[in-house]
């Protein structure tokens, strides 16, 4: 693939996705176009392609989903998160116990790093845990690749479950693909940009998406304007994305990885698990469809989630709430929750190491012992002329 000029990668990138998005949306799959440049670019870049995005596009399709957000988004939704608090309390809690576990059986068990391990398995926005990683002494590369494959897993595996839970329909709406654009449009545009600008000038996580979803929420709450987001214009910030995501799997990067990889797998196979049952227990406490508290709690990228709960008939605002006070949870604690794993995760091997040099030099120095009176002997003879 490397040896394809740049036209033609890019020409395969945009026609191959183009087509997997397609067949993926007459399975009615929530998210297909989401997923089907994500499937093109992990396959091009473990196949060497070369071709890249920008980040400028990656951040501006970040402010597009954040204007899609904003337009869901009330006041309202503080509401239930506030009467509910002990129960959205114990759910970031859990979930932050679900991450610390996951990151120390995984670095316990496997050849990485503390911080490598702890930073990879913390679930929340995947491109804000792999920018703090590497102030923490984690390997950026493998953190990257952690969180990109859980992003893969978690966005199909989320996808799959919507088409089988919502029906045949998937829970979708009629779509118009190309509506008359209205004033608000501009609008949209302007909060678009000065969001995604705002968001990377001050250095908050997730800025770029989380600025322009409070700025719409805003201005949709007081009534003043409801923006408007067309769907070309998300199918194109859904293909950003997409693509964003699957290229970063190269080949170099995936042999690095390939050592630890199945503690990878079954670490975000676990995760899952266990965030899937969180769900099962919000669905217990709160008025929340299964659907609904399953994206809530499902530790992919705060962006795959937003795309997927978009595409069904969930409660948008109430995934976005928690996944959002998820988030900033993580980065509170990240930094002492990868010091804790770097300490204790690696004791016994360690101490395992500590007691193989120990009974190395044991049996050295009896080695030692064993022929040091044979040179003693040998050394008092004397030799007669």
């Amino acid at each position: 693939m490397a040896r394809f000029s740049l036209r033609l990668q890019w020409t395969l990138l945009l026609i191959a996705s183009l087509v997997l998005g397609i067949i993926l949306q007459l399975f009615h799959l929530p998210a297909a176009l989401l997923l089907g440049p994500m499937i093109v670019g992990t396959i091009m870049g473990l196949s060497g392609a070369t071709v890249r995005i920008d980040k400028r596009f990656f951040v501006l399709a970040q402010a597009v989903l954040g204007c899609m957000i904003g337009q869901s988004l009330s006041p309202g939704i503080l509401t239930p998160l506030i009467q509910d608090w002990p129960v959205v309390l114990a759910v970031l809690v859990l979930t932050l116990a679900a991450s610390g576990l996951s990151g120390f059986l995984l670095v316990r068990f496997s050849h990485l790093p503390g911080p490598t391990g702890a930073w990879g398995s913390s679930p929340g926005g995947a491109s804000a845990m792999v920018a703090m990683a590497g102030d923490f002494g984690a390997d950026v590369r493998l953190v990257a690749f952690m969180q990109y494959l859980r992003v893969l897993f978690v966005a199909t595996a989320a996808a799959v479950v919507a088409r089988i839970g919502l029906g045949s329909s998937g829970g979708t709406v009629d779509l118009v693909w190309f509506p008359a654009l209205q004033s608000s449009f501009l609008l949209t545009l302007v909060v678009m940009v000065a969001g995604a600008w705002l968001g990377q000038k001050l250095r908050i996580p997730s800025g770029a998406l989380l600025l322009p979803a409070l700025i719409g929420a805003i201005l949709h709450g007081s009534d003043v304007a409801t923006l408007q987001v067309p769907e070309w214009l998300l199918a194109l910030a859904y293909s950003l994305i997409g693509w964003s995501v699957g290229l970063r799997f190269t080949r170099p990067i995936f042999l690095l990885a390939l050592r630890t990889l199945p503690q990878m797998l079954v670490s975000i196979f676990g995760l899952m698990l266990l965030c899937g049952g969180l769900a099962w227990m919000l669905t217990r406490v709160l008025h929340v469809d299964l659907m609904t508290a399953y994206l809530a709690t499902s530790p992919g990228g705060l962006d795959t989630v937003a795309i997927i709960a978009a595409g069904t008939r969930v409660d948008i605002a109430f995934v976005m709430a928690l996944q959002t006070l998820r988030l900033f949870t993580i980065l509170l604690t990240g930094p002492a929750l990868a010091r804790f794993i770097s300490r204790y995760a690696h004791a016994r091997t360690r101490t395992r190491v500590r007691a193989e040099n120990t009974t190395a030099s044991t049996m050295k120095t009896a080695r030692a012992s064993q022929i040091k009176p044979k040179v003693t002997i040998l050394s008092g003879v004397r030799l007669s002329p």
